[in-house]
C-alpha cells in the first residue's frame, strides 16, 4: 500500500543516543509531506487528465469507426446506383434499339406499299394511254376515211327518204 502524507506525518522513529536533532527532522519531515502531497496531487490531476484524454480517444475513436462504416456504405451505395444506372441505359438502349426497328420495319412497309401503288398507278396511266391513243387513232381513222363522202350520200339518201346506217 503506498504512503500517504499522514503516515509521514504520524511516523515515529525510536530514540537513541546521539541520534538526529528531533527539530531537524521534524521540519524535514514537513517539508517532505508537502512535496509528498504536491506529487499525489499532480498524480490525480494527470490521472484524471489521463481520464479525459481516454475517453476522448474512444470518442474519436468511435467516430472513425462509424466513418468507416459510413464510407463502405456510401461506396456500397455508389456502386449499386452505378450498376442500377448501367441496366437502366442497357434497358433504354435496347428498347430505343426496339423501336428503331419497328419505324425501320414500318417504314419499310409504308415504302413498299407506295411502290406498288405508284406501280399500279403507272399500269393504269399506261392503259389510260393506250385506251386514248386507240381513240383518238380511231378517231383520225374515222376522219381519214371515206366516210365523210358517205355523210353526204346519207344526207341525199335522206332526203329521197332512204335509211342511212350510221358509222358509228
Amino acid at each position: 500500500m503506498p504512503l500517504t502524507p499522514l503516515d509521514i506525518h504520524n511516523k515515529e522513529f525510536s530514540r537513541r543516543i546521539r541520534g538526529y536533532d528531533e527539530d531537524e527532522v521534524n521540519e524535514f519531515l514537513d517539508q517532505v509531506i508537502k512535496d509528498y502531497e504536491i506529487v499525489i496531487r499532480e498524480n490525480k490531476e494527470l490521472h484524471n487528465q489521463l481520464l479525459t484524454i481516454q475517453e476522448k480517444l474512444d470518442h474519436f475513436s468511435n467516430i472513425e469507426e462509424t466513418l468507416s462504416k459510413t464510407i463502405i456504405v456510401a461506396q456500397e451505395a455508389a456502386d449499386e446506383v452505378r450498376n442500377n444506372a448501367k441496366k437502366e441505359a442497357q434497358l433504354i438502349v435496347k428498347e430505343a434499339e426496339k423501336n428503331a426497328d419497328r419505324i425501320v420495319n414500318e417504314s419499310l412497309g409504308k415504302s413498299r406499299k407506295v411502290a406498288l401503288e405508284v406501280e399500279e398507278l403507272k399500269k393504269q396511266a399506261s392503259i389510260y394511254r393506250a385506251r386514248f391513243r386507240t381513240l383518238v387513232e380511231a378517231q383520225l381513222d374515222l376522219l381519214a376515211s371515206d366516210g365523210w363522202d358517205t355523210l353526204d350520200t346519207r344526207e341525199q339518201a335522206s332526203d329521197k327518204g332512204r335509211e342511212v346506217p350510221e358509222l358509228y
